[in-house]
């Protein structure tokens, strides 16, 4: 998640917040409690026209899927999706959800920056959805939090804390299948509505030409993460002990499984996961990972220090030893990590340092940096590696919820 911009100052209120400061939201509201806020953005406008919106859903390398609501039930198409594809803007019921906006349009990169006051390692992606007069996805609860803001339109959104979690077997989408409501609000365009995880939640488009973007967060299972991390720790894990029993006896029982062996494996798994750098830095490689469609073209020319940037598209996080950049570490100079420092985690900061500071990153073989100021943005981008190991895919998002 490349970007320029520094994040909100932690002590200094935000509109965007209704007033509180960042450090007071994560205080009181985040992962506890709901927040409503009206005007968030003053005259705020949807990063993208509707043609644009449905231009990118057509691409393949864009997550995109439809959704309609009629009398015989839920449907759902992913995309690609051609303007055919598309139902006539006055047909009700239905809604066009586009995900990963932020890595194909700089507005939209910009508004996903001024959520930052959350860790970029948390911060997933800003998805934006089109709606006709009812379109929705239907009441579903995410396991992660959101913020669900509106930028055209009017849309209704009944939310609950406490709900039934049986989901409707027929629809091809989680939705619930029964859903009392426990409150109700109607969002205008530059309202605001964070929900904590596991709260129920049915948002309704009223009118039509509905615009509403969601940004979510990353909310890794912890089975998951532990096993990209095992994966990860395997490859630098060097350990040519073998294993050896010389007290085994003879056994009646020969398939049976020794329990010197049991404890043998149970031992390796404590050797590979007890090695704290070793962690922390598989721990950045994968948390740095783009998405899975992300790629980069090859770079076609020579690495001469000079200041860099990131593509949008790019992940960089950064710990007290190393930088990671879609999912490769560098071990850098304490003065080049204050540079990420400023805009931690998914900058674009390195950017304008000295070309000093930037040299280390010539290292990377391939990545997302590219010269700061070109013209050219294509000619400098870095092809991800194609690492050959089985990646967690993260499920897609609804408006807010997962399919």
């Amino acid at each position: 998640m490349g970007t320029n911009a520094r994040p909100p100052q932690p002590h200094r209120p935000l509109p965007l917040l209704g007033g509180l400061t960042p450090c007071e939201f994560m205080r009181r509201h985040w992962q506890r409690a709901p927040l409503l806020v009206r005007g968030a953005l003053a005259d705020f406008a949807s990063p993208l026209e509707r043609r644009d919106l449905f231009a990118l859903a057509a691409r393949d390398d864009v997550e995109s899927r439809l959704v309609r609501k009629s009398a015989s039930g839920w449907a759902l198409v992913h995309g690609p999706l051609s303007r055919k594809q598309i139902p006539p803007l006055r047909e009700p019921g239905w809604t066009l959800l586009v995900q990963g906006v932020d890595v194909h349009d700089a507005a939209a990169r910009s508004l996903l920056d001024r959520f930052r006051f959350v860790p970029d390692a948390r911060l997933d992606d800003l998805m934006i959805s089109w709606a006709s007069d009812g379109g929705g996805v239907g009441p579903h609860a995410d396991s992660y939090d959101v913020f669900l803001l509106q930028a055209r339109g009017v849309r209704r959104w009944r939310i609950a804390r406490r709900y039934d979690a049986a989901l409707d077997e027929r629809a091809p989408l989680e939705v619930l299948r029964r859903f009392t409501p426990e409150q109700e609000h109607v969002l205008a365009a530059g309202d605001l509505l964070y929900l904590p995880p596991n709260w129920a939640h049915d948002g309704v488009a009223i009118g039509g030409d509905c615009v509403t973007c969601s940004i979510g967060m990353r909310a890794p299972r912890r089975g998951d993460l532990a096993g990209e991390l095992a994966q990860r720790l395997a490859e630098t894990y060097d350990d040519a002990t073998l294993y050896r029993d010389p007290e085994q006896p003879a056994t009646a029982s020969p398939a049976a499984i020794p329990q010197s062996l049991a404890r043998f494996a149970a031992d390796a798994l404590r050797r590979l996961a007890g090695r704290p750098e070793a962690v922390a830095r598989a721990l950045g490689e994968v948390l740095s990972e783009p998405k899975a469609h992300v790629w980069f073209e090859k770079r076609t020319t020579r690495w001469r220090p000079a200041a860099v940037v990131l593509d949008r598209r790019t992940r960089m996080l950064y710990d007290a030893r190393r930088v990671y950049i879609n999912g490769e570490a560098v071990r850098v100079p304490a003065t080049t990590r204050r540079c990420c420092a400023g805009s931690p985690a998914s900058v674009r900061s390195t950017p304008r340092a000295s070309a000093a500071r930037a040299r280390p990153f010539a290292g990377f073989s391939r990545n997302g940096l590219q010269p700061a100021g070109s013209s050219d943005r294509s000619a400098h981008r870095f092809e991800r590696h194609p690492r050959e190991r089985s990646r967690a895919r993260r499920r897609p998002r609804s408006l807010g919820g997962e399919t």
